[in-house]
């Protein structure tokens, strides 16, 4: 079926399988790998996006039901500046290590402080409950989203932006990664983003007896 939307600001016109889920549509047939695969059961909120204007699990949402959506990622969503105050605050508090939960919380988080401009650690804590980090712990994610929250407000001043140290001075202070910046931006490379081009896929066929000689192999290309 045919379906027409906006991704990031720009139209978009696909064929799509009525079967195939939005998460799906947008990494392997748009490229947007920022959103990312996980539980595949909307629990553990790696393929967030947003879907006019909500934050929506990517893999329980049909690319069918987006007809006439707008739909933003992480890249989009970063590449508009919408969460430079959480990606500072996410970098200079380590909130994130592989990164790979680290989108679906960003715009977790943008969705909280929109409704919330100045929420207290338990409503935090609640907003993200839905979305699992496998290292972090969570304390510096919260402090992330807390530390945001103050940089957009008048009470206090803002985060500042993350910087490494000079001159190699690493002893007794906190240091912020380099290659953060990427996997804040949805530009992190999991197994799953490398596409290579005419991949051989295999299939395992096991026999239905305990012993049993091959007399042929029928090499003929399945249907299936």
């Amino acid at each position: 079926m045919k379906i027409s939307l906006t991704v990031n600001g720009a139209p978009i016109t696909r064929e799509v399988e009525g079967r195939q889920n939005l998460v799906d549509f947008l990494r392997y047939d748009l490229g947007f790998t920022g959103s990312h695969i996980g539980c595949e059961h909307g629990v553990c909120g790696a393929c967030t996006v947003r879907v006019d204007g909500t934050p929506i699990r990517g893999c329980l949402m049909l690319a069918a039901q987006a007809d006439g959506c707008r739909v933003e990622t992480i890249e989009g969503v970063a590449e508009s500046g919408a969460i430079a105050a959480l990606q500072r605050a996410f970098r200079s508090e380590n909130a994130l290590q592989c990164g790979f939960c680290t989108p679906g919380m960003l715009l977790t988080a943008q969705a909280l402080l929109e409704r919330n401009p100045d929420p207290d650690p338990v409503a935090v804590r609640e907003a993200i409950g839905g979305n699992y980090c496998r290292c972090t712990g969570y304390h510096a994610i919260v402090q992330a989203i807390l530390g945001a929250a103050r940089s957009r407000s008048a009470k206090a001043p803002g985060v500042a932006p993350a910087t490494a140290p000079e001159n190699d001075e690493y002893i007794g202070i906190s240091v912020v990664r380099p290659q953060t910046a990427r996997l804040v931006a949805g530009r992190g490379t999991y197994t799953d983003d490398v596409a290579v081009s005419r991949l051989l896929h295999a299939a395992f066929v096991r026999s239905p007896h305990a012993h049993a000689r091959i007399a042929a192999i029928d090499t003929a290309t399945s249907s299936v």
